[in-house]
């Protein structure tokens, strides 16, 4: 049935998750920006904000216990697993100031819980997560071709498993940094409607759609409306 949940398995290749052969043999190439374009930007925008970087970094080492980059496992295309890079912004849990939130509480609902108010956001961590900026380090995923400048945001493992085999369609492209839903409403977007809008990318994919969001994702990152 198209709407019953499937469980993965993981086959003997590390870092990969069991999908069908027929959809690699029938899915479409890239259809949005060429790659060594976006790969290029990525690198040039990691060059000229560089010494922004290092001083979030500097900042976020002095304000709170733990590095300042930390590394995460995602699913991406293929769901093959890979290490994705954010600037921390919360406590780390051996931290004194570390409170978990309630569950209960979350402000929105489905598998990823999102907190308006997470008592595990540090100050800073706060304006970080605001404007984005905790995702600069992504940039360099995208460097490597682990992930796209637009496209559907990278999965947690946990998330991919809970997926309905529709859902599954966001693992035939590259992850992006940001992509449609992200200049739709960012957080304030339910998560079944993030899945239908990462479809609905993937569906109509074009160099053309990508500049457009990308466009978008400029006012959506100032306005800071859904980020938290």
């Amino acid at each position: 049935m198209m709407n019953s949940r499937v469980d993965f398995h993981f086959i003997d290749k590390p870092g990969e998750l069991l999908i069908p052969r027929s959809w690699r043999a029938h899915q479409n190439g890239h259809q949005g920006l060429p790659m060594f374009l976006q790969q290029s930007i990525a690198f040039l925008i990691l060059l000229i904000l560089s010494p922004l970087l290092l001083l979030i970094i500097l900042a976020i080492r002095l304000e709170s216990q733990g590095g300042a980059i930390y590394k995460q496992v995602r699913v991406g295309k293929h769901g093959e697993h890979f290490g994705f890079y954010k600037l921390r912004t919360m406590y780390t849990e051996n931290d004194p100031k570390y409170i978990a939130p309630n569950a209960s509480e979350s402000n929105r609902e489905g598998i990823c819980l999102k907190f308006k108010k997470d008592p595990r956001i540090t100050r800073l961590g706060y304006y970080l997560r605001r404007y984005s900026l905790d995702e600069l380090p992504q940039l360099w995923n995208v460097v490597c071709g682990q992930m796209a400048l637009v496209g559907p945001r990278p999965a947690l493992t946990r998330e991919v498993a809970q997926y309905a085999l529709s859902d599954m369609a966001r693992l035939k492209v590259l992850p992006g940094i940001t992509g449609l839903w992200q200049v739709s409403g960012r957080a304030d977007i339910a998560f079944d409607q993030q899945l239908e809008l990462d479809k609905r990318y993937i569906a109509e994919q074009s160099p053309v759609n990508d500049l457009f969001i990308l466009l978008l994702t400029v006012p959506a990152v100032l306005s800071a409306k859904g980020a938290y």
